[in-house]
């Protein structure tokens, strides 16, 4: 019986060995992962950076985000350095609640617009309970990790939110600012978008805050308010990346599929090809399963 155990023990121990092992090698390769989550229609996007910090934008409708961490962060891997929030509507916003409850989370940002909904008090609640700050942030703001990853806010500012959401709320129903984050590491780019608008991202462009990029998140689901001709000749993007799921909305609408189709720019839809993982080196990138 002794001996018994003796062997079971050993083979557990050589076990998990070669989980951590494999797992080191598969979550820490130096390279920037950057997973826009199949949460159906939601936004839920993981960055893990080349020394293995991890960055949320944005939660989904629910909790199908924590099967997204799981099956891309080491099983070791409790802390998200930055929460992330582009704007309070509940298929952006709701998946961040069990986040939080199964990770530590270290620091939360967001856009300086409240929602008047349960779902929103019971995130700030959330929040508060795990005594962090909230940091808001606007258009020129900055965020450089320890390994060269940077996270330029470079939409809305001020004045657009003043403009569009003069008493600093968000409807449910209503697109308004939405933060544009443009992550950059060595010569890669990719543009993330949430609910923005056209006018808000022609405001980027026009302020010198956004210029080519790699990859582009099209904005809100594929609806039809989001891009312009004006604006793919600006970004110039090599593949344009759709969160989105089953929905009564008509999103991806036929108007921006036609435009990306127009453009030549090749399209990828979380709802059609699930989690959609871009990796890159600094110099190259490549979606992880289509290299």
């Amino acid at each position: 019986m002794a001996r018994k155990i003796f062997f079971v023990s050993i083979l557990s121990i050589v076990s998990l060995i070669s989980i951590v092992f494999y797992q080191w090698q598969k979550f820490y390769d130096g390279r920037l992962h950057v997973v826009f989550c199949n949460v159906g229609q939601g936004d839920g996007i993981f960055i893990r950076t080349p020394k293995g910090l991890d960055i949320i934008v944005d939660g989904g409708p629910d909790d199908l985000i924590l099967a997204c961490l799981s099956n891309h962060m080491p099983f070791w891997d409790r802390d998200i350095e930055l929460m992330l929030l582009t704007h309070p509507h509940a298929d952006h916003m709701n998946g961040l609640l069990p986040v939080l409850k199964r990770y530590t989370v270290l620091s939360f940002a967001t856009e300086k617009l409240e929602n008047k909904t349960l779902g929103f008090q019971a995130l700030i609640d959330s929040i508060k309970a795990k005594h962090l700050t909230i940091q808001y942030a606007f258009a020129g703001k900055k965020i450089k990790t320890p390994d060269s990853v940077v996270l330029s806010i470079v939409g809305p500012t001020q004045e657009f939110l003043t403009k569009t959401s003069p008493g600093g709320t968000i409807g449910e129903s209503s697109e308004f600012g939405s933060l544009e984050t443009l992550v950059s590491y060595g010569i890669f780019k990719i543009l993330l978008t949430g609910d923005s608008q056209a006018e808000e991202l022609q405001e980027a462009i026009d302020a010198g805050y956004l210029g080519g990029v790699d990859v582009l998140q099209v904005p809100h689901h594929g609806s039809k308010t989001g891009l312009t001709d004006e604006i793919f000749e600006a970004i110039r993007p090599g593949l344009a990346v759709i969160s989105v799921g089953k929905n009564k909305y008509g999103h991806p609408t036929p108007q921006t599929l036609e435009l990306l189709k127009s453009n030549g720019v090749k399209v990828l839809r979380t709802d059609q090809h699930g989690d959609i993982e871009i990796v890159s080196d600094e110099k190259k990138w490549f979606v992880k399963g289509r290299e």
